[in-house]
């Protein structure tokens, strides 16, 4: 072995020795991080919900009376209500990922998802497919699979 070749080897092993001590355990999920993880998926979701009723509320306005989208959708209180669930939701949403790993949080984005086309075709009368269904039942089931994977590591 080269000298070149023998200091690769000993900075690939001194780089590896670092990473194995300094990797962070990763802490389990907790009732009180999963509560936290499902109220940030929960509040998006509500947000979303809001910001889409405001929207099509304040469309119609300018439809109806003129006036432009900007204003009547800035002066809409399901606009305004929506953007302060929504602040609120990141504001868990971080303190979610100070917390949880991000490749256990994120995937349950899956349930805002179910939440927000399930509560868009009852709340809001939006035609849902089958198809779309079954795409929304099959990200569910992925979320699933991550979290009884990472329940058996």
């Amino acid at each position: 072995m080269s000298e070149g070749e023998q200091i690769d080897a000993d900075t690939s092993a001194q780089a590896h020795r670092f990473a194995k001590v300094h990797r962070r355990a990763e802490p389990p999920l907790t009732v009180a991080n999963l509560l936290l993880l499902l109220f940030a998926v929960a509040s998006a979701a509500t947000g979303q919900l809001m910001l889409k009723y405001g929207m099509t509320g304040a469309a119609e306005s300018v439809t109806r009376s003129g006036g432009t989208l900007l204003l009547k959708a800035a002066t809409s209180p399901w606009v305004i209500g929506g953007l302060v669930v929504f602040g609120v939701s990141a504001l868990a949403w971080l303190t979610t990922l100070s917390r949880v790993p991000l490749s256990v949080a994120y995937p349950f984005n899956a349930l805002g998802l179910l939440a927000i086309v399930g509560s868009s075709a009852v709340i809001l009368h939006e035609r849902v497919t089958p198809m779309a269904w079954l795409g929304v039942l099959l990200v569910v089931g992925g979320l699933i699979i991550v979290v009884l994977s990472r329940s058996s590591t």
